[in-house]
């Protein structure tokens, strides 16, 4: 058994650190990052090399020839998703647009579109964690980039001038269009092959996008006027929700909406105070940009793009509802559990083809978003149900981790293997550390993004089920008297090997990580909406009774038979697999990385790993069934001699 599970245990870690670490690989995500900006180079500096159908700058265009290359090169290396080959089909035919010379035009709205199907498949951050200083952003120019930009951005002095390509001109009106934020900091973090324009990824982040947001500003002066939109216009603001959205947003592209000047003005406030952005995050901001992204969806589907009409609908999910989910969850639970469902169903009726059921789908999942901001309202807010919502959102995630801690502790005990009780109080205490860490990371340096929290939640839930079902099984044909026997008598030959001692660590500390990743995502999103003593309150009261459960098992454990011990453990830790199989496979399909087939007349009980997806559902029989045929097998008679064991 121990060899088995040494065995297991390895096969477990490499799966947790190919499954949980690769959202947030930090190879994958530079290439992501290099892949996007050289698409935002060929959107903004085609037009410098193409005109009317003839090259204009054979330089220029040579270039652009060699950067559609490197993005079809670099889109090849990157870990497969099931949106690689589109991805991979989109950049062939960008590179065919340009050895066609297409329009300029038609070339920068491809390269946009690759850049953003990019960013869905394979997100990476986006946006600083809080608002740049800008003022030190224009402190950092004049040091490093104005002897090249000019001081006001208006281009190289005459000694730059003649470099091959000449440094640009961050106040050039018509380039700064098709700019966004996030590409000037993509250039100012890893410079540009082929010029003189260097990394500056020595500098620190937050500094990277001062210069960045400051740079953008160079283009644009009546900020004076823009504040005034921004403060009376609401539409205005609907469409900026975020850093993230501001960052990723062109100044064409808010044109398009708005028109020119007012556009030149928002974006002259907006990138001089991105605060003002930041000042009005929140559950409304958030639910508007589900309502956006969801309309932009099924205009999408309208004009026949269906790729992009899934992209908007998961970022209505991941970008828009996932971040107010979690107190959504604690003032109606029922409610969450209706929107999730409603945005699944708009993205199978996209996936299906339906074209007539969209817009009745539509209007349905706007009208519960409603109901979810009138549970957001702050006049909704109660101390009472903000300390409801901490102490269910604690009892609920510690109870499926305790139950596994508790029942190895228990059987340490019972086999008389106290010393390997460090093995496991070292993974859950481990486990919570890593758990603090995370919050930390989320919070205040990268932020993790929906896609990769559901992607996280959903591989850790797999791994542990697997795990479980091993575990599970080995309990199982342990419940026999016989064999518990022969167990103890081998094992109390020798000591506990190194191997099954780190099983029992990684154990413990996999099925706690799991909880607490999710438990510390559900707490910061509770604290950014205040009450702190209450939030504490609550989560005091559910460590309390967690406390009282673990003493009143441990003490049913020491009396039970050793027969029974087993056969109860074993049906514990199976009912856990199939809950964790099932929330496994729902959150990877809230992500978009699994399909969804809707089942009707299935209930949806998260608690229980129940979701109405045939996937969902699909994986839970297959849980039981190898269950089942695993007890069966372990519970026959063994004829092999002692000394085999």
């Amino acid at each position: 058994m121990q060899r088995a599970m040494s065995r297991l245990w390895i096969v477990t870690l490499v799966l947790m650190l190919l499954g949980v670490a690769a959202p947030a690989h930090a190879a994958t995500a530079t290439e992501v990052q290099t892949t996007w900006r050289l698409l935002d180079y060929i959107a903004v500096d085609y037009r410098e090399a193409v005109a009317d159908g003839r090259v204009i700058d054979q330089l220029e265009y040579d270039e652009m020839i060699e950067f559609s290359a490197t993005v079809a090169t670099k889109l090849g290396a990157l870990p497969a998703t099931p949106s690689k080959a589109s991805l991979l089909t989109d950049s062939r035919a960008l590179q065919s647009g340009i050895a066609a010379k297409a329009a300029p035009a038609d070339i920068g709205r491809r390269a946009k579109a690759l850049a953003g199907r990019l960013l869905a498949a394979y997100p990476v951050p986006l946006a600083p964690a809080t608002a740049p200083d800008v003022a030190r952003g224009a402190a950092l120019y004049v040091q490093n980039c104005a002897s090249c930009h000019g001081a006001r951005g208006e281009g190289p002095p005459p000694a730059f001038a003649k470099l091959d390509p000449p440094p640009i001109a961050f106040a050039d009106r018509e380039r700064a269009r098709d700019r966004s934020v996030f590409g000037l900091y993509q250039v100012v973090t890893q410079g540009l092959e082929g010029t003189a324009m260097q990394s500056y990824a020595a500098l620190p982040e937050e500094d990277r996008w001062a210069v960045a947001f400051y740079s953008g500003t160079l283009a644009y002066g009546d900020a004076v006027a823009g504040e005034r939109i921004w403060r009376s216009d609401a539409d205005v603001r609907a469409l900026v929700p975020d850093l993230g959205a501001l960052v990723a947003l062109t100044p064409a592209e808010l044109e398009a909406k708005v028109g020119a000047d007012r556009a030149a003005a928002v974006v002259a406030f907006l990138r001089s105070n991105p605060g003002a952005v930041a000042q009005g995050q929140g559950s409304n901001a958030s639910l508007q940009l589900a309502r956006t992204r969801l309309r932009e969806s099924l205009a999408a589907y309208s004009r026949g793009d269906r790729s992009e009409a899934n992209r908007l609908a998961l970022s209505a999910y991941l970008d828009g509802f996932e971040p107010v989910e979690a107190v959504l969850a604690t003032r109606d639970g029922a409610l969450m559990g209706r929107v999730e469902q409603a945005m699944a169903g708009f993205r199978q009726a996209i996936v299906r083809g339906d074209s007539e059921e969209l817009p009745q789908r539509l209007a349905q999942t706007e009208a519960l978003l409603d109901e979810a901001e009138a549970a957001l309202a702050p006049e909704a807010e109660s101390a009472v149900a903000t300390f409801l919502g901490s102490f269910a959102i604690l009892l609920r995630e510690g109870l499926e981790a305790l139950l596994v801690v508790i029942a190895m502790i228990a059987f340490l005990r019972k086999a008389g293997r106290p010393e390997a009780l460090r093995y496991v109080h070292g993974g859950w205490i481990a486990a919570l550390v890593a758990g603090a860490g995370t919050w930390v990371v989320a919070t205040y340096a990268i932020g993790i993004s929906g896609a990769s929290r559901e992607i996280t939640e959903g591989f850790g839930a797999l791994i542990a089920a697997v795990v479980l079902l091993s575990v599970g099984v080995w309990m199982h044909g342990k419940a026999q008297a016989n064999e518990w026997r022969r167990y103890i008598a081998a094992k109390m030959q020798g000591a506990l090997s190194r191997g099954s001692a780190w099983f029992l660590f990684g154990l413990a500390f996999l099925v706690v990580y799991r909880e607490a990743f999710e438990t510390i995502l559900f707490y910061a999103a509770l604290w950014s909406e205040g009450n702190g003593g209450t939030i504490l309150a609550g989560a005091l009261a559910a460590v309390l009774v967690l406390a009282v459960i673990a003493y009143a098992m441990l003490r049913l454990s020491r009396t039970l038979p050793i027969a029974q011990f087993f056969r109860w453990s074993a049906m514990l830790i199976a009912v856990l697999a199939v809950v964790l199989i099932g929330k496994g496979i729902g959150a990877l399909q809230e992500a978009g990385t699994i399909g969804i087939t809707s089942l009707a007349g299935v209930p949806r009980v998260a608690m229980l790993g129940i979701f109405p997806t045939a996937e969902a559902i699909g994986a839970q029989l297959l849980m039981v069934a190898a269950l089942l045929v695993g007890f069966r097998t372990a519970a026959r008679p063994r004829a092999e001699p002692l000394a085999a064991r």
